[in-house]
């Protein structure tokens, strides 16, 4: 009995391998469009899959941050100005993309861009602040996916959302950006049933927090000192120097363990618009897989537990 089980269990793992290694075969005619290419994840993806010689066409924020991008790439990748919060340069940056791809269509749309701050406790944040990262992480993705829709569907290609393991489980005073990556979950997840009938993939890409702190580095101390600054006397008094001891000790533990080998998120991107058979989710890094991912699963008073103690508790990352 045991023999057969593990017998079919190896049998499935080959599967999968042979499945996971089927790579789309004309890549060089392949245009993808990624977002928020200045840094971090997006420029470094511009660039890998540049150096596969997919035809990239990269989205920077700023002038400056495109022509760095086009200093260490081959002549194959463009770049477009494009600022996620407003629909007008959303459009114009869609009819930018149908010129340059035809009637191919586009194969890749990845939703990169994004910002991490403000954050820090509710407490010390307004209705804002909320929106003013719900317009560029979501709202802003939602509207560039829209846009990008029609040409996506004519190539029968690939979405990439970038979320992130705060999608699954949200941590104290990590709202303001758990309540983005909650709704791009969802988003895509409909998305993705909805486009498989018209043969487009949706993938989901969650990168664990060690990973996601990289490219963050003090900004986000720094950040919530200035709104521990700029609070009354009543929410200082509410929070107390304690709690935001312990949550800047945190915030420092994350980014002195943080992973600083982006590659480890890349790379699984790059399979998402490669593969013949990507995966819905990718979690990214180790932390993601063993700890943050099994963590979503158990009942709720165990997980609060469990995050209590972490999160409350001096030198532990959130």
């Amino acid at each position: 009995m045991w023999l057969y089980l593990v017998a079919l269990l190896g049998l499935w793992t080959l599967l999968r391998l042979f499945r996971e290694r089927q790579v789309v075969s004309h890549l060089q005619d392949k245009h993808v469009f990624i977002t928020g290419c200045d840094s971090g994840f997006g420029n470094l993806l511009a660039r890998q899959l540049d150096r596969r010689g997919m035809r990239v066409l990269a989205a920077c924020l700023t002038e400056n941050g495109a022509e760095e991008l086009r200093s260490k790439t081959s002549d194959r990748l463009e770049t477009v100005i494009l600022d996620v919060t407003k629909t007008e340069s959303i459009v114009a940056a869609t009819q930018w993309v149908k010129e340059h791809v035809g009637n191919r269509g586009l194969w890749g749309l990845i939703n990169n861009a994004g910002i991490s701050t403000p954050l820090g406790p509710s407490g010390l944040l307004n209705k804002q602040a909320f929106s003013n990262v719900l317009d560029v992480n979501l709202l802003g993705m939602i509207d560039m996916t829209l846009s990008m829709l029609p040409l996506v569907k004519k190539a029968r290609g690939h979405v990439v959302n970038v979320s992130s393991i705060m999608g699954r489980v949200s941590f104290p005073g990590t709202a303001s950006y758990a309540i983005f990556k909650h709704g791009v979950e969802a988003f895509s997840d409909s998305l993705g049933r909805e486009l498989s009938y018209f043969g487009v993939k949706v993938s989901i890409i969650e990168p664990g927090s060690f990973m996601t702190a990289v490219s963050n580095g003090d900004r986000l101390s720094s950040n919530v000192k200035m709104l521990w600054d700029q609070a009354s006397p009543e929410v200082k008094e509410i929070y107390g120097e304690k709690f935001l001891a312990s949550y800047l000790s945190n915030l420092k533990s994350l980014d002195q363990n943080c992973k600083e080998d982006l590659s480890l998120l890349t790379d699984c991107m790059e399979h998402s618009l490669t593969s013949r058979h990507p995966h819905t989710r990718y979690s990214a890094g180790w932390d993601a897989k063993l700890f943050y991912l099994p963590m979503s699963y158990p009942p709720t008073f165990l997980a609060d537990a469990m995050v209590y103690w972490i999160s409350m508790k001096p030198n532990k990352a959130l």
